[in-house]
């Protein structure tokens, strides 16, 4: 577990370092085109579709695939939510969402297997571009073995999910349903942000997001999707360092925040009492009013179909009161 727990923080790490670094052939450009091809009569045809994906390739998928391997779990998550379990043959070793996923070949991690993928005869390999520049050899070996390869944005706003979820259901032949997953994510974001709306000044809560735990204890600073995320529920976050900084105990003690939120306590040993118990926090207010919560890590840190969720189970631990 504590492996896992270890590849998410790189994970997240590596993510705020693309971040701050601004745009990057990882990151998505920001307009993606994708056209879809036509028939004869001018009229949308569903395939071939031609997609450019996060590292500005021209993909180009001739038939709606039947075999489809994930190889991140956000990738995995937005398949099943589009209805495309039965296509997925193949996903990563840290799928465990849907419960489903689980049942599926494993293709590896961060070192993914390619001799695995290519047994399994996919048409169409999910990628992302938070890790496609070090698996690059990897992905070429899959083109070279016939194997259609679609590196997904590495989303860092609602806005990239959003494109994230119609690009995988452009290129798995589910556009529409795609289109409707997002507009309903979109509502559901709006009518968190209405009710946040209506939070005074006064009762505005200050918040820290702790990713990794003592001793090393890293957190969310802004530019990061769990700012946008603190921003739409109408918190403030303390950390005003870009990205995801390590951070002194000490100046969080100084910085007083009204609640702690977690979001390693799936990986870790009960991580609101590691918090409530620390040496010298006992004074923080969050600690003294016991507003200290841990929140499901994948919810809110995964670019999936879960995410709005996760900013709904955020403004819960922040504002108990007014999400209930």
């Amino acid at each position: 577990m504590k492996k896992v727990y270890a590849f998410l923080l790189t994970m997240l790490l590596a993510a705020g370092v693309l971040a701050g670094c601004g745009e990057s052939a990882e990151q998505p450009k920001e307009e993606k085109k994708v056209e879809e091809g036509q028939n004869a009569g001018g009229e949308e045809a569903a395939f071939p579709v031609t997609i450019k994906d996060a590292l500005d390739n021209e993909i180009v998928i001739e038939s709606k695939p039947e075999r489809i391997v994930s190889m991140i779990p956000s990738n995995t998550e937005i398949a099943f939510e589009l209805g495309l379990g039965e296509e997925v043959v193949g996903v990563s070793d840290f799928d465990n969402y849907p419960p489903e996923a689980a049942e599926k070949e494993k293709i590896g991690g961060m070192e993914f297997n390619v001799e695995k993928i290519i047994s399994l005869n996919p048409d169409l390999v999910l990628a992302h571009a938070s890790s496609a520049h070090n698996s690059e050899a990897g992905l070429q070996q899959l083109r070279d073995a016939g194997v259609t390869v679609l590196v997904v944005n590495d989303a860092k706003s609602f806005d990239q999910v959003f494109a994230s979820i119609e690009m995988v259901g452009t290129a798995a032949g589910e556009k529409e349903k795609a289109e409707q997953l997002v507009l309903d994510m979109k509502n559901k974001l709006e009518e968190i942000k209405t009710k946040a709306q209506g939070i005074k000044e006064e009762d505005r809560k200050s918040v820290f997001v702790e990713v990794s735990p003592a001793p090393e204890i890293y957190t969310a600073g802004t530019k990061t999707f769990m700012d946008e995320m603190l921003s739409a529920i109408n918190a403030e976050n303390i950390i005003t360092e870009e990205g995801w900084p390590k951070m002194d105990p000490e100046a969080i003690i100084e910085r007083n925040p009204d609640v702690i939120i977690t979001t390693h306590g799936y990986y870790t040993e009960d991580a609101v009492g590691n918090v409530m118990s620390r040496d010298g926090w006992q004074d923080i207010n969050a600690v003294k009013n016991k507003q200290v919560v841990d929140v499901d890590s994948d919810m809110v840190t995964r670019s999936g179909p879960r995410i709005i969720e996760g900013v709904e189970e955020l403004a819960k631990a922040v504002y108990p009161d007014v999400f209930k």
